[in-house]
């Protein structure tokens, strides 16, 4: 039996355009296509989905996981052994939280009955943050320290998505690309600038039901945001690109999106810890954020020139990035390092 791509993002939660990224990557490929060319997928490859998502809401790294598949160290069985004690610590947590709830109706009154609903739904959104944020993360968090003043602010953003999809409103409209905006700006602004907290965040509307039933976000939703916000930087850099030039970044700017986010973490927590730039460490981070931005801006110097050229020009292309100027300028000591030891092992081979 074989499944098409759009059937398979529908079972498992995710977009299509996830899977396209799987298969770019390597991660998963289908097993066939369909006459009209469509993906195909089969027993085999669902159940290596199936790996994807666990090792992915562990916490693992796309390149990680694809590491860690190859090395096949660990079986089905054993992985649907960790997941199901995941799945009885979340059970759990939510029948503790069932019974305050229940508790809690039961000591109330009649009179407290219009503000009832509001309530519970914030005591249940402050339980979930509990389950994945410390007490002292908890106090850095907006969306936890001020949630009623910021759950209206969402839900009116998230009202404009409902709509511009209802209508079909293509992502380079220009009033998708300014809510994107907006919505990016806030999101940044509401997980306190820190890439870790939007990481677990994503990650919480993942396996949280009552968290996307309250918020109202979807999949369909986020992924929406996300290309518009796309449209609206490739709209920049179309200023500053030659046609061609143009056509590769826009073809291959979804390639590796993902893996954006856990680097930038690393890259804060590597300005905080002041980690030595000409560490080795340091010059890993170096290398894979050269190779994520060779993987849209090609390979060409002349070409890079003019995206360095429009982040300098343009303060638009700075926003949702989760860069701060301290972590930009310690992430810049590091590339000059690196680019450093490049030049000087390329001046002793000609010498030879």
């Amino acid at each position: 039996m074989l499944i098409q791509v759009g059937e398979l993002a529908k079972r498992a939660g995710i977009t299509v355009r996830t899977l396209h990224h799987y298969e770019q990557t390597g991660l998963l490929l289908p097993s066939a296509r369909s006459a009209a060319g469509y993906r195909l997928y089969n027993l085999a490859d669902v159940q290596r989905l199936h790996m994807i998502q666990v090792l992915a809401k562990a916490g693992l790294e796309l390149a990680e996981i694809r590491d860690f598949l190859k090395q096949e160290s660990l079986s089905l069985t054993e992985l649907l052994d960790a997941q199901i004690s995941l799945l009885d610590k979340q059970l759990r947590s939510m029948l503790t939280l069932r019974e305050r709830l229940v508790e809690l109706r039961t000591g109330l009154t009649n009179d407290a009955a219009p503000n009832l609903e509001s309530w519970l739904q914030t005591l249940e959104l402050m339980n979930m943050y509990e389950r994945w944020f410390s007490k002292e993360e908890l106090q850095q968090l907006p969306f936890a320290v001020q949630k009623e003043a910021l759950a209206d602010i969402w839900s009116g953003l998230v009202a404009e998505a409902n709509n511009l999809l209802k209508h079909n409103i293509d992502v380079s409209d220009p009033r998708a690309r300014d809510l994107a905006t907006r919505w990016m700006s806030r999101l940044e602004q509401d997980t306190a600038g820190k890439p870790e907290f939007l990481t677990r965040l994503n990650e919480m509307h993942s396996v949280e039901p009552q968290m996307r039933e309250q918020t109202g976000i979807t999949a369909e939703m986020t992924d929406y945001i996300t290309r518009a916000f796309a449209e609206s930087k490739l709209a920049i850099w179309e200023k500053y690109l030659f046609a061609e030039e143009m056509a590769f970044t826009r073809t291959h700017y979804f390639d590796r999106m993902m893996e954006w986010p856990p680097l930038v973490a690393k890259l804060h927590q590597a300005q905080r810890e002041n980690l030595d730039p000409s560490s080795g460490e340091a010059q890993m981070l170096a290398e894979h954020w050269r190779v994520l931005f060779q993987s849209y801006a090609g390979t060409n110097p002349e070409t890079q020139q003019k995206f360095r050229v429009a982040m300098q020009q343009e303060p638009h292309l700075m926003k949702g990035t989760w860069m701060t100027p301290a972590v930009l300028a310690w992430l810049q000591q590091a590339i000059a390092v690196m680019m450093q030891r490049r030049f000087s092992a390329s001046g002793h081979s000609q010498i030879r």
